[in-house]
């Protein structure tokens, strides 16, 4: 969550956000802000992109995102397991809290893929 600065009487919070756009020349999203409470459902929205089309492997390019809360990571893991039978999603750039939050509660997920970077 940021402080919006002005005048010491008029810092304000301001809301998280979260923005989806598709990767240029491959099927797939980038991703950037906060996964949380308010962004939710932007989050479930683009995954359920994913789960559309029929291509082998999705790719979320996730280097941008500085938070992805609990809910979020279980959002992703159960689009994953939504996927069909030989289909995957790639995450490109993860923030380190979204992969121990899989590693963790959803260990040996099959359909998901994290490259070494």
């Amino acid at each position: 969550m940021g402080i919006r600065y002005g005048t010491p009487s008029a810092a304000v919070d301001a809301e998280p956000g979260l923005t989806v756009s598709p990767l240029s020349g491959r099927r797939g999203l980038r991703a950037a802000g906060e996964v949380g409470l308010a962004t939710r459902v932007i989050w479930e929205r683009a995954l359920d992109e994913a789960l559309r089309g029929d291509e082998d492997v999705y790719e979320l390019e996730l280097s941008a995102l500085t938070f992805v809360d609990v809910a979020g990571a279980g959002a992703l893991a159960d689009a994953v397991r939504r996927l069909g039978p030989d289909r995957r999603i790639v995450l490109h750039g993860p923030p380190p809290a979204l992969r121990r939050s899989l590693e963790l509660l959803w260990p040996g997920l099959d359909g998901i893929e994290v490259p070494a970077s």
